[in-house]
């Protein structure tokens, strides 16, 4: 008989301060400070003071259409923010300010998303161009190292692997492919392409080890994907030596509009989703699940977690349970998971 313990996810603070919808948020690697973005064209900062986030910083001026994202760089001196204005600026703290140092112009369309590579060395975008460009980042200079065109149309979302060079994309064309450099000719390829969701994928996130992922999509599914590499123990077959990654639990029935966010937590484990009906909710992998068929529960559901789209979730790097969302209703909310 199978019990699923429910948890409890419980709204700890609302901030305000943003003019239209909030896109992002994104947590300082190792501290706790918050940032978030959206269609203001203004980057909010928030610090964690006397048990409450307080406003620290708005840094404006550094985009002239919406912030769609952005990303701490992993040593937390930098952020990076993707714009509308098919640019991506680099901001770098500097004293108790943050400071615009950067421009990385070259996509001919709205960029939707960024992510800083575990290294730190290496930043990725996307956009609507069907593009994903890598960039090289090396003592403040900041130079294009592959543009790759491997989807048919709207790039939606690019996550590194928590540990290595490798790069997912989401994308309007259905699917998700997965990146990689080959270090013979330091040529970046599409190593990989997921085809399961019979819709935009909106966002994905890898789980603590990087052999899984999770995505979302317009179809209102999440789908957990694991990687097999060469010489694996289920005997699933990788021609030419290359991992393959195969669909193997689909969680339906639970979303009833597009799910546009999703993020594992690689403290706890948790699931989190950001979805059109204005609702997050928390899946958890069951106990004795099978690696090659897992199952997962929703353990928590937040019913008008905002009261208009929720568009983004994320986990506290370092506070376990914490969890940030943004949305259309110009909010972002601050949650703790608890069993």
């Amino acid at each position: 008989m199978l019990i699923v313990t429910m948890g409890t996810l419980t709204l700890k603070q609302t901030l305000t301060g943003h003019r239209g919808r909030v896109w992002n948020v994104s947590w300082h690697p190792t501290n706790s400070a918050l940032a978030s973005c959206g269609e203001d064209q203004k980057i909010r900062i928030y610090s964690l003071e006397g048990g409450k986030y307080v406003m620290k910083l708005i840094l404006a001026e550094g985009h002239t259409r919406t912030i769609r994202e952005i990303s701490w760089s992993p040593c937390g001196k930098y952020i990076a923010s993707a714009s509308f204005d098919a640019t991506t600026a680099i901001w770098e703290k500097k004293g108790s300010e943050f400071e615009c140092t950067a421009t990385l112009e070259g996509h001919e369309n709205e960029i939707k998303s960024v992510d800083w590579s575990k290294s730190g060395s290496l930043i990725a975008t996307c956009s609507r161009d069907k593009s994903v460009w890598i960039w090289e980042s090396n003592d403040d200079e900041y130079d294009c190292a592959a543009v790759i065109s491997a989807h048919a149309q709207d790039v939606k979302k690019v996550r590194w692997h928590p540990h290595e060079d490798i790069l997912a994309s989401a994308s309007y064309d259905d699917t998700v492919k997965i990146f990689k450099e080959d270090t013979a000719d330091s040529d970046w390829s599409c190593v990989a392409t997921l085809s399961s969701h019979t819709s935009t994928v909106w966002s994905l996130s890898f789980d603590p080890t990087g052999s899984r992922l999770v995505t979302c999509s317009d179809d209102k599914t999440i789908k957990i994907w694991q990687e097999y590499k060469p010489g694996n123990n289920s005997g699933i077959p990788t021609p030419n030596n290359v991992s393959v990654w195969k669909n193997v639990c689909t969680l339906s029935g639970y979303h009833s509009r597009t799910i546009y966010d999703v993020d594992w937590c690689k403290k706890t484990g948790l699931i989190a989703t950001a979805c059109g009906d204005n609702t997050i909710r928390i899946f958890r992998e069951e106990n004795d699940s099978d690696p090659n068929q897992p199952n997962f529960s929703m353990v928590s559901v937040a019913e008008n977690a905002h009261s208009s789209d929720v568009n983004a979730v994320r986990w506290s790097p370092k506070n376990p349970g914490e969890l940030a969302s943004a949305g259309d209703d110009s909010k972002v909310q601050i949650w703790f998971y608890s069993d």
